[in-house]
């Protein structure tokens, strides 16, 4: 990526102090994307045999590509190998000029990059600080040369390391990482305290509420669905294990829309990161699924919204090229109901213990299962029922390091929105295939500009990663001159409080990245909405502005904007007497592509601040 880096970065300085010297547009044509509108289908495959190894050297001709059980012809393909690097092979991201930031991803031009995701959300304290020293015993023997970057998922996603070979900064980001600081919605150790309460019911009635059914002998395959069920006889016993079961029904439909926000964010955080992406997610539950069945959906059809959100999860990461690899953080699978630390109330007698016993058992099979799926849907492995976390990390980045990529456009041409089966053979080699086994043939663009007047408000979130499906730099300085203390407050904050400090914002957005149409009379056209948010310390939102951006542009214009780039001006004022971040974004609305940047902003004292010009 080095040469795009390199032009592009040259591109925003010319661009943001008013050079003209033309700079030529990046070459992308060796960097194959999944486009919905083009139709193109990529497929990456990792190849293996029975142990493991990578299975090197294969042809075009030794693959067989099927949609929906009919045979595909292939426009491309490739190999992909790991490349060992030493430290400090790959050069840091040049410095950028005094008030000019950028979303170009540091990451390699090509071949795999890995993420680490640490799902405190969905994980119990006590297994994310397995997870924690095990991942830190990984990077102590991983590969020079591999290329990590780790994010964190609690109340919300964060970022918390970028692309690096620096295993060294790598430790110290994780080692930052405190276990137990972001509550999971629903861990076990809640789940203790609901038995505890479900003990209590026990004594109260008799006896009869239990896991899973009256008598405990029917447990449900969910771990909170059904949790409170049976009846007890007595109507406010009743009652409020039924309002005990839609609690636990609430917290695991939060969850499940909280995770697939992140995949969301995850996917387009990656979106424009060239090659394959390896998500290693480590948790303890994985409440989500990408592509439901028929059966599935029915069990889910009472969430609302679910299947909507989990087909749009699915695409984004189908387009970014994200190959899930899930890794159970609860290591081997115990019975906890059995633990000696449980009383005999809690963990039960009889029935009630075979039945809680059987509850764990079939929660455990859907744990694996659910990890499964998500591994074959998007091409990954899925690890379990393993303490050797650190071996398991190894052994999915060396798995997702060498790939083949194979691309076809489908003979069915239509965008129906319909699921379509893809499977890859290789004749005649007893090898082992992982690649995602399908995609939705779905137009997600039309259905999100329909359901979001506003599709970059959920991009700028503060504390969420950037979007790089649109890269732009900005040049963000204090105006000057600054306007009169009294002058009316640029923003859409009423209620913003003086005093201010007047910023003037120019983005220059990769002109390749915006879909300019060609009309009869020789103009380009497009439309693009660009927005600034800012955020205090506490993250609350101080200050808003932007707006659609249309674009209708004469020939000479539009070799104007070839040669720097797409232009977009914008002031907002933000307290003068505080540190904030401004969130700035860019959306093309005519390919659903988006663009994100946040920007630290450091308050000065007035001593400092710009003076009106005399």
């Amino acid at each position: 990526m080095r040469p795009l880096l390199g032009v592009f970065l040259s591109l925003a300085a010319l661009a943001c102090y008013g050079a003209q010297a033309p700079t030529p547009a990046p070459d992308q044509s060796a960097t194959p994307v999944f486009r919905t509108h083009a139709r193109d289908v990529v497929v990456d495959v990792v190849v293996t045999r029975s142990h493991g190894e990578p299975v090197s050297g294969l042809r075009a001709q030794d693959f067989v590509v099927f949609e929906d059980g009919k045979p595909q012809t292939l426009d491309f393909f490739e190999e992909h190998t790991a490349k060992a690097l030493p430290p400090g092979a790959l050069p840091a991201l040049p410095k950028m000029p005094p008030g000019v930031y950028t979303n170009v991803p540091p990451a390699p031009m090509s071949d795999a990059v890995n993420i680490l995701l640490f799902d405190m959300l969905n994980t119990d304290p006590q297994d994310q600080v397995m997870v924690r020293q095990q991942v830190l015993k990984f990077l102590l023997s991983a590969n020079p040369g591999t290329r990590i970057g780790i994010f964190a998922l609690g109340s919300q996603l964060r970022f918390v390391q970028g692309f690096t070979v620096d295993m060294a900064a790598l430790r110290t980001a994780i080692e930052g990482l405190v276990p137990g600081r972001e509550p999971a919605s629903q861990t076990r150790s809640d789940l203790a305290d609901d038995r505890e309460t479900i003990a209590i019911l026990n004594e109260l009635a008799g006896g009869s509420v239990s896991k899973g059914g009256g008598n405990g002998n029917s447990p449900q395959t969910t771990s909170m669905q059904g949790y409170y069920h049976g009846g007890t006889g007595s109507p406010a016993i009743d009652a409020f294990s039924a309002a005990m079961n839609d609690i636990g029904e609430m917290k695991n439909a939060n969850r499940m829309a909280m995770t697939l926000e992140a995949l969301q964010y995850l996917a387009r955080y990656l979106g424009d990161v060239p090659g394959r992406k390896n998500l290693l997610w480590f948790s303890g539950n994985f409440p989500v699924i990408l592509y439901p069945s028929a059966a599935q959906q029915l069990q889910i059809s009472s969430l609302r919204g679910y299947v909507s959100q989990a087909k749009e999860a699915a695409n984004q990461l189908t387009a970014a090229k994200v190959a899930v690899y899930p890794i159970g953080a609860e290591g081997i699978m115990l019975d906890h109901t059995a633990e000696a630390s449980n009383r005999v109330a809690v963990a039960g007698r009889g029935g009630d213990l075979m039945g809680n016993l059987l509850g764990e058992a079939s929660s455990r099979a859907d744990t694996i299962y659910a990890m499964e799926q998500i591994a074959a849907d998007t091409g990954g492995k899925a690890f379990y029922n393993t303490n050797d976390l650190s071996a398991a990390a190894d052994h999915a980045i060396a798995d997702g390091s060498h790939y083949y990529t194979l691309i076809y456009s489908p003979t069915n041409k239509k965008m129906d929105g319909n699921y379509r089966r893809v499977e890859v053979k290789v004749p005649g080699e007893k090898v082992q295939l992982s690649y995602r086994r399908g995609y939705n043939a779905d137009d997600t663009l039309a259905s999100a500009n329909r359901s979001n007047p506003n599709p970059l408000q959920p991009l700028l979130v503060h504390g969420l990663p950037a979007s790089t499906q649109i890269l732009f730099a900005a040049r963000v300085v204090p105006a000057a001159p600054q306007p009169a203390p009294n002058a009316a407050l640029a923003g859409r904050n009423p209620k913003l409080a003086r005093p201010v400090r007047r910023y003037s914002v120019d983005l220059m957005i990769r002109w390749t990245d915006v879909k300019l149409d060609e009309a009869a009379d020789g103009k380009h056209t497009g439309q693009i909405e660009v927005e600034l948010l800012a955020y205090d310390h506490a993250g609350h939102t101080v200050n808003w502005t932007g707006g659609t951006q249309s674009m209708s542009l004469d020939p000479t214009l539009f070799a104007s904007i070839q040669r720097s780039g797409v232009p977009a001006h914008l002031e907002i004022d933000l307290p003068s007497n505080e540190d904030v971040d401004l969130e700035a974004g860019v959306y093309d609305w005519s390919t659903g592509k988006a663009g994100t940047l946040e920007i630290p902003l450091a308050a000065h004292p007035p001593a400092t601040e710009a003076q009106p010009a005399h």
